[in-house]
């Protein structure tokens, strides 16, 4: 683990004269644009602006060298580019991938993780420090509800990540699969999507949900929507409600209409998430109830081996590798297309939360509606794909 040497210890949660101003990059593009014209002049000056933020990435006016100094100046008097601070950063795994830990300027800290691929290269980002789901396979759900990260917080940590290992923007793919629950943060989710497809096609960007409706049939009025993911992790609604309380509100049939309302485009899907849980949910049995549940829908299932965490259940243990196949096995049997997230950065606790929680005090334990057994996990990155001949 190495720790940010890019500004003083003292620095990490100061709440600084930035916060007076407007950060810029909160904006949504066209707010940008409206906003920078009732005070810049000429009107090119203004696309000049937006190139060096939404292309570029730059978190500071001073590196935009071909505008005049004095705008410059009148710029960093009224306005911000402020990014996450890096807090931390782990060493690159034996696969390259490498997870960041941020502070906010109000001492909150998210993380991100950077998954090189073979001819691509993604970035996990969080949505929220913290989160209200409760999901008690993640780790991120201890840390209570936090608060909705801004777009200036959830785009910085890409522009970060992106400019350190110097990716071009065009093999660049994106997924929210960090900390938080993007649909519970629409407000800031929009405009942050709109900001990456200037760089980033919307097929290349990936949202990933608990379930929660409402944003699922917001993102659907889209003009130009994102890959859905959905966590589903059980065939049943009652075992989901066991390791998923926001099925209680969003039951798991009402989830599964909204899916089969979702538009998807020539040669998209819905990704199924499937938490592997080792003798919880992980049979052949469950493989072919899951099957049935997705049939009719335009979707591939993503097979998720668990992650093993301290702050989690004891009895949530990983499957064996001949579990995992045998359950694969049945999917593809079924009909399902099937992909198994080998998990990338397992040895650089590339799980949502599980850095923040290295970092921080030991987590509270919660309790499971399973015979009153306890604790919670993760995912990571894709490899192998099964398709039924």
């Amino acid at each position: 683990m190495t720790t940010s040497n890019d500004e003083p210890p003292d620095r990490r949660l100061h709440v600084g004269p930035a916060l007076s101003r407007l950060n810029l990059y909160d904006l949504a593009p066209a707010q940008l644009q409206k906003t920078l014209g009732e005070i810049v002049f000429p009107p090119f000056r203004v696309k000049q602006i937006v190139q060096w933020m939404h292309h570029r990435g730059v978190d500071a006016f001073d590196a935009m060298n071909n505008l005049p100094k004095e705008l410059r100046a009148k710029l960093a008097e009224r306005f911000t580019l402020e990014f996450p601070h890096v807090l931390e950063r782990t060493a690159p795994a034996s696969d390259g991938s490498q997870k960041y830990l941020f502070v906010l300027p109000d001492g909150n800290r998210i993380e991100s993780v950077y998954m090189p691929m073979r001819d691509r290269t993604s970035i996990c980002l969080s949505s929220q420090a913290g989160c209200a789901v409760g999901c008690t396979f993640c780790v991120t759900g201890f840390f209570g509800a936090g608060r909705n990260l801004t777009p200036s917080e959830m785009v910085g940590q890409f522009f970060i990540v992106q400019r350190e290992h110097d990716v071009p923007l065009e093999l660049m793919n994106v997924v929210f699969m960090g900390m938080g629950e993007p649909l519970l943060n629409m407000e800031n989710l929009v405009p942050t999507l709109d900001m990456l497809y200037t760089n980033v096609a919307p097929k290349r960007v990936t949202v990933s949900t608990s379930g929660i409706i409402p944003g699922i049939d917001e993102l659907a009025k889209l003009d130009r929507r994102p890959n859905l993911a959905v966590s589903i992790n059980a065939p049943d609604r009652k075992r989901r409600e066991e390791i998923m309380p926001i099925t209680k509100k969003y039951p798991l049939d009402a989830l599964m209409a909204a899916l089969h309302r979702y538009p998807t485009d020539r040669g998209r899907e819905v990704t199924i998430e499937y938490v592997l849980l080792a003798g919880y949910n992980d049979s052949p049995a469950d493989a072919a109830a899951l099957a049935r549940l997705i049939h009719g829908l335009r979707a591939k299932v993503n097979a998720i081996p668990f992650n093993e965490d301290p702050n989690l259940p004891k009895w949530m243990q990983r499957p064996t590798d001949e579990a995992i196949d045998d359950f694969v096995d049945a999917l593809v049997e079924s009909g399902a297309h099937v992909t198994v997230r080998r998990s990338k950065g397992r040895e650089i606790a590339a799980a949502c939360g599980q850095l923040r929680g290295k970092t921080e005090r030991k987590l509270p334990q919660r309790r499971v509606d399973r015979a009153l057994r306890t604790e919670p996990a993760e995912i990571e990155r894709d490899v192998v794909h099964r398709e039924r001949r």
